[in-house]
């Protein structure tokens, strides 16, 4: 039997991480894009049967394309899951081009690998969810480069959206508010130890985003906002 697929960006950490597990579960190989060869040779170890890691960096178009094209031979992608994000929160006059390119990774990856998913699905039978945040809703203080990059992720979402109004290509959007994953440690001048422990349970969130996308009733969900009670 063919198998069904599920690439992600991301999926060696935080909520990635949570969602190729449960994916696992319930039944997907799982294919992941990931820079951090050491954390995914570990899933690679405990899912070898159903997880597949590709080690690069997704906005290298070289990279990705020839993932897709591995990844393709496996079986049939259904799922791309763009998950994958880096930032850094600065006051507004601090910010360097350095830091510009940094924030743009998650939304570079983005459009790379939805544009190779769509070539190898031939544009058919393909669900894209974009993981975004809150913060591509409203701006925050001291994020203008994060909500930035956010809007950025979600303007094209939106046009993904309306490019595929009734076909078989269903987008969805995500936007979970501040969750308790590793994103933080390098960002503990802008968020403490203390506030992160008070945030989302990344479990939690996956299995409300594996719930809504992996419906198989005669719907779509289109977008999903996560918030704390």
């Amino acid at each position: 039997m063919e198998k069904n697929i599920l690439v992600i960006t991301g999926g060696t950490s935080g909520l990635g991480r949570e969602i190729s597990i449960q994916a696992i579960h319930r039944g997907l190989y799982v294919c992941n894009l990931s820079r951090n060869k050491e954390k995914a040779e570990k899933l690679d170890l405990m899912f070898k049967d159903n997880y597949k890691s590709f080690i690069g960096d997704i906005t290298d178009s070289n990279f990705v394309i020839d993932s897709f094209k591995k990844i393709s031979k496996l079986g049939k992608i259904s799922y791309l899951i763009n998950c994958a994000e880096k930032a850094c929160f600065k006051l507004p006059t601090e910010y360097s081009n350095k830091d510009i390119d940094i924030s743009l990774t998650g939304l570079k990856g983005m459009i790379l690998c939805s544009t190779e998913a769509l070539k190898i699905s031939n544009e058919q039978d393909l669900k894209i969810v974009n993981i975004m945040s809150s913060a591509a809703l409203k701006g925050n203080k001291n994020e203008a480069l994060y909500c930035s990059a956010k809007w950025g992720e979600r303007g094209y979402t939106e046009s993904l959206k309306a490019a595929y109004k009734g076909t078989s290509v269903k987008v969805i959007g995500v936007y979970p508010g501040g969750m308790n994953t590793e994103f933080w440690n390098n960002n503990r001048h802008y968020v403490s130890e203390e506030k992160s422990n008070s945030f989302m349970n990344p479990a939690s969130v996956a299995t409300v985003i594996l719930d809504n996308i992996l419906n198989y009733r005669d719907l779509n969900v289109a977008d999903i906002i996560i918030e704390r009670n």
